[in-house]
């Protein structure tokens, strides 16, 4: 498979950004002073890893295969894992929230919004359709490690959308 100039240059921006990624959730579960909130925080850092694997072997001329892939970490895992973390701590410590905690959940969810929208661009320049699906099931997990972040956010008093 042969990747455009354009298509070589978006894919390697998104690689950066999944190196970021892994590196800001690695060290958010560290900082984490929850631990449900760091192991929220650890199984994205996992899933970004995969991201960041998949990005490479698109640049090395394979398609990878999606099926195998969600198969080993479930396209749901996200979005579910934020809401039922969530879900635990609203069950104790409701009112124990700590700032560090708020600000990297914050951070995290604004790196998940800006990363989410890159892909679009990255999507939409592709020539071949399968990568445009591998991208847009990338993009898929991105948007559910926004929404477990926003789902702990909201049940942990955090964040209130009006």
């Amino acid at each position: 498979m042969q990747l455009t100039q354009k298509e070589r240059m978006l894919l390697e921006d998104q690689k950066k950004h999944e190196e970021i990624c892994i590196k800001k959730y690695t060290e958010a579960a560290q900082k984490a002073n929850d631990p449900q909130l760091a192991q929220l925080f650890q199984s994205y850092a996992d899933q970004e890893r995969q991201h960041y694997q998949t990005i490479e072997q698109i640049l090395n001329g394979q398609i990878p295969n999606m099926q195998q892939q969600q198969g080993q970490q479930g396209s749901q895992q996200g979005g579910e894992a934020g809401q039922q973390a969530g879900q635990n701590m609203s069950n104790s410590n409701t009112g124990l929230v700590s700032q560090a905690d708020a600000d990297l959940c914050n951070d995290l969810l604004m790196t998940e919004k800006y990363v989410s929208g890159t892909y679009d661009t990255a999507i939409f320049e592709c020539k071949n359709s399968q990568i445009r699906q591998v991208l847009n099931h990338i993009q898929k997990e991105e948007q559910q490690h926004g929404e477990g972040i926003f789902n702990y956010m909201q049940q942990k008093g955090m964040y209130q959308p009006q």
